[in-house]
């Protein structure tokens, strides 16, 4: 039996519903670990079937470092403008912010690809695959501008 504990516990650090991380506690056998291996593998797979989905919506966003000799613009895009004023949705823009602003990547593909500077045992695409899950809509990266001096 999973408890309610576990699943509130399992649900904060993830964002998933509630009866996502029920199910992936009962997969994982009680598991906590298991769970979120469970809960990323769902997350990406629901990226990859709302990638065709039309991007309508989403914000630009904006990061100056604190030396003021680095800034970056962002355009992130979602489906819908209820999603584009959600706090994960704008949490997602300025962690990518600051992705862009530490390791300069050259395009898209690229930043993606790269180990997210805050947990590198994921990528910026596991980071917007997460936030894709919890959001439930196609998210992307549309473009985005380094500037340094």
């Amino acid at each position: 039996m999973i408890s309610a504990e576990a699943v509130k516990n399992l649900r904060a650090k993830t964002g998933a519903s509630i009866i996502e991380c029920k199910k992936a506690l009962e997969e994982a056998e009680g598991e906590e670990q298991k769970a979120l291996e469970i809960l990323g593998r769902r997350g990406a797979a629901m990226a990859e079937k709302k990638a065709e989905r039309q991007i309508k919506a989403g914000l630009v966003d904006s990061y100056i470092h604190t030396n003021g000799k680095i800034g970056v613009l962002l355009e992130l895009g979602c489906e819908t403008d209820f999603v584009a004023r959600n706090e994960n949705f704008k949490n997602l823009a300025h962690e990518l912010c600051l992705q862009i602003s530490a390791t300069n990547p050259q395009n898209v593909e690229e930043l993606l690809a790269q180990p997210f500077v805050k947990n590198p045992e994921q990528t910026a695409q596991d980071l917007t695959n997460e936030a894709v899950g919890k959001l439930g809509e196609n998210i992307k990266v549309i473009k985005f501008v380094r500037f340094e001096i």
